[in-house]
């Protein structure tokens, strides 16, 4: 790409006839005022180039003490060592080996449990060590956001589909009353769809990705009140979230509702633990997204 660039030239290097308005000659008896003149204005020109600028979290007038990294992380392994024994015990008796694409009900639940800590730890380790040493930024500088989303995405993505698999593969373990099962999650739908095209309108994806970790723009933003944020700064951890749960009722698994169940809470456990001392950190405040 070509960049447009502007010269402009001091007077001093030349200098106007005031009179005939035309530039002076440089004449031999002034050869050394001459040079002078010439080399001082030389010396000003100022190349005028428009180059897109980023602006980047200043964590260092935040000041973050890398103590902070673990900030609120013993209570969140204290919450998740209760959240994980309480979806086994509340599954178990739906894993009974029934397939879906040759794979095992078992191994789709355990799969769905994994994915959603390794997601939510994984996002631990991005927007705290971003927060202390613009860990992102100093790698991969303007593609820092880039780079977390190549990684976010894929994560967030996966959780529905292993949560699908659990539901398919231990389909109707839920019993009876299948009509209100179904009415249920179509009702628990709803709120998660309108939840994601909020997101998309009004919040926006970038903001969503955590964009108030690495840049100045989305930390002075105000809150959103439009939408599903309408009734929630927390519209994706309060409704997005029923997605699991309408997986779930409709395809009448036990095991899938336990999953569903650990994840909606496990997502809380995140925002207590993890972003809300980032918030208070941030903007100096309690905040909520």
């Amino acid at each position: 790409m070509i960049l447009p660039v502007e010269y402009k030239l001091p007077n001093a290097l030349y200098p106007i006839n005031q009179s005939t308005n035309q530039p002076k000659q440089l004449t031999k008896g002034g050869s050394r005022d001459n040079v002078t003149r010439l080399l001082g204005g030389l010396s000003r020109i100022r190349p005028s180039i428009n180059f897109p600028r980023i602006s980047i979290m200043n964590t260092a007038k935040l000041k973050v003490p890398v103590r902070f990294l673990f900030e609120g992380q013993f209570q969140h392994l204290l919450l998740l060592a209760c959240l994980v024994p309480g979806a086994i015990y509340l599954a178990l008796p739906a894993l009974d080996g029934s397939l879906w694409l040759g794979i095992p009900d078992q191994t789709w639940f355990y799969l769905s449990i994994i994915l959603a800590i390794v997601h939510q730890v994984v996002g631990w380790f991005v927007f705290r060590f971003q927060l202390v040493f613009s860990l992102f930024s100093r790698l991969f500088g303007k593609y820092d956001m880039v780079v977390w989303g190549i990684i976010f995405f894929p994560l967030i993505l996966l959780r529905p589909i292993l949560t699908l698999g659990v539901g398919l593969a231990d389909s109707g373990s839920l019993g009876s009353f299948r009509v209100f099962q179904i009415i249920a999650g179509i009702v628990l739908l709803i709120p998660a769809i309108y939840t994601g095209w909020s997101i998309e309108k009004y919040f926006g994806v970038p903001r969503a990705l955590g964009g108030d970790h690495f840049r100045q723009k989305y930390r002075e933003m105000p809150l959103v009140k439009e939408g599903a944020f309408k009734y929630s700064s927390n519209a994706m951890y309060a409704f997005a979230f029923f997605l699991f749960w309408a997986i779930a009722l409709l395809t009448g698994s036990r095991a899938a509702l336990a999953s569903a169940l650990f994840q909606h809470a496990y997502i809380w456990v995140h925002m207590y633990c993890t972003e809300n001392p980032d918030m208070e950190i941030i903007h100096g405040k309690k905040f909520g997204r």
